[in-house]
């Protein structure tokens, strides 16, 4: 694949060539790309001031069947994207179709955001005074997105930014900048005007900072490290900030657990989709009574997985997305067991037909939970197990640590499961259910330094990429 950076409708080619290669076969190259400098975000930026007034003025039908149509594009080119997305991030084939299906969803989703309720209306305290309270765009909208969801997530940020009559710049992953090229193609195919969606390529400090200091509005997810400093710029603009952050999030298992239901969700939120996930389970805080018997299943769980090339059918997990990565998840089972750690299952690179990234998935025991390796973010597929005594403790456990973006339970008591949900400090919480997956029309986003600013989508989305209005109308005498 070649791929173009586009602003105004014009696609073209940056300064700085760079390629991305397949992380389940180091030897295919999968697309060749360029970066531009911060000339070009600059004019991406004003392209964008000039054409969201346009956007916003134009109708609520015009805008509604633009994004409803990209929705069918992206569901319609499922394949094809999802192809694209496991050569270049490592998702299997079917992860990477169901994401691309999902992006679509969400654009349908954000088409009825366009004509859902306009705003709200009171009565006044004052004789002849009514109020209006609407919403109004907030501008141009910088996006900023990661490697780990290369369509979803540009999906949901850019079109929760449209539907409420904003403009958008996009800078993806130069890890994986394929799929925000083909979304661009299919705003284009959806009639989207030119300019109120912009692609940049480029590094992400230099292009960063020129977005967070031009723009409205600033959308990000990546790590807590790099989102400090982001708000930290903004800080001087007093640019809007939506930020997604990093997660250590954890899974209690208690006594009354199914026992086979919390293995299955653990696994799942652990290792799937390799464990790259914000919301994936890193901590799994277990009660005395099932410990061992919990060790032993997921044990037995992890040498089960087919790990291999992201195309083959029979592959369960994919590799992992980059080679940074890679290094930085072998090193932390490392650091692990230089803290004290034990591997029940993993911990090492593997082979497969194919020279790739790839990692067993990884579970580590006897660990404890002031630990570094239950205190910062792994991003890849591994788990530590921490054994405490009750609920108690559990609760005290999985919130003595910073990240507060997801957490879970597995019981069979709706007391235990309750006082869990209300004790929580995580943002979301799965109750017998993976703390990974989540649902496109209810709010995502934890609290600092798991995330900053408004909620992502669903019903929250209006609080950020909009402003309210209040307007007082007097209306004269009778």
């Amino acid at each position: 694949m070649h791929g173009q950076n586009l602003i105004d409708g014009r696609w073209f080619d940056g300064a700085t060539p760079f390629t991305t290669v397949n992380p389940s076969d180091l030897d295919e190259t999968v697309g060749t790309y360029s970066k531009v400098g911060e000339d070009e975000v600059r004019e991406a930026l004003a392209v964008a001031r000039r054409a969201q007034r346009d956007w916003a003025g134009r109708t609520m039908q015009f805008r509604t069947d633009v994004l409803r149509k990209a929705g069918d594009l992206l569901i319609e080119r499922s394949a094809e994207i999802g192809n694209l997305l496991s050569r270049e991030e490592g998702k299997t084939l079917a992860e990477g179709i169901g994401e691309t299906i999902r992006a679509g969803q969400c654009f349908h989703y954000a088409a009825g955001d366009v004509v859902r309720a306009q705003g709200e209306y009171y009565h006044s305290m004052r004789e002849r005074m009514n109020v209006l309270v609407t919403r109004e765009p907030v501008g141009v909208v910088a996006v900023i997105t990661p490697w780990n969801f290369p369509i979803a997530l540009p999906a949901w940020k850019v079109a929760g930014a449209l539907a409420y009559g904003n403009s958008v710049v996009l800078k993806p992953s130069s890890y994986v900048p394929g799929c925000a090229i083909m979304l661009a193609r299919v705003l284009e195919d959806a009639g989207l005007p030119a300019g109120v969606f912009n692609l940049v390529m480029g590094d992400g400090r230099a292009t960063g900072n020129v977005m967070i200091d031009e723009a409205d509005a600033l959308t990000f997810t990546g790590g807590t490290a790099t989102g400090r400093a982001v708000l930290t710029r903004a800080a001087q603009t007093m640019t809007k900030c939506q930020l997604e952050l990093g997660g250590k999030n954890a899974l209690v298992v208690l006594d009354d657990a199914d026992l086979d239901l919390a293995v299955d969700i653990a696994a799942n939120g652990a290792w799937i989709q390799t464990g790259q996930r914000c919301t994936g389970t890193e901590r799994l805080i277990v009660t005395r009574g099932v410990h061992d018997a919990f060790v032993e299943r997921m044990t037995a769980m992890a040498k089960q997985y087919r790990v291999g090339h992201a195309l083959d059918a029979d592959t369960q997990i994919g590799p992992v997305a980059n080679p940074q990565q890679f290094s930085e998840n072998l090193q932390f089972v490392r650091d692990a067991v230089a803290e004290g750690a034990q591997i029940a299952a993993g911990g090492d690179a593997i082979s497969a037909r194919t020279r790739g990234l790839y990692m067993a998935p990884t579970l580590l025991t006897g660990t404890q939970g002031h630990w570094r390796c239950n205190q910062e973010e792994s991003f890849g597929p591994i788990a530590a197990v921490i054994q405490v005594e009750d609920l108690d403790e559990a609760i005290a456990v999985a919130n003595a640590c910073p990240y507060k973006l997801s957490s879970g339970i597995a019981t069979t008591s709706l007391k235990n499961a309750e006082r869990f949900r209300r004790e929580s400090q995580a943002g979301m919480v799965m109750i017998n259910a993976p703390t990974a997956g989540l649902e496109y029309h209810v709010p995502l986003g934890g609290r600092a330094p798991s995330g900053y600013g408004p909620r992502e989508t669903g019903a929250s989305t209006a609080e950020f990429f909009t402003e309210s209005k209040t307007s007082y109308i007097h209306h004269g005498a009778d």
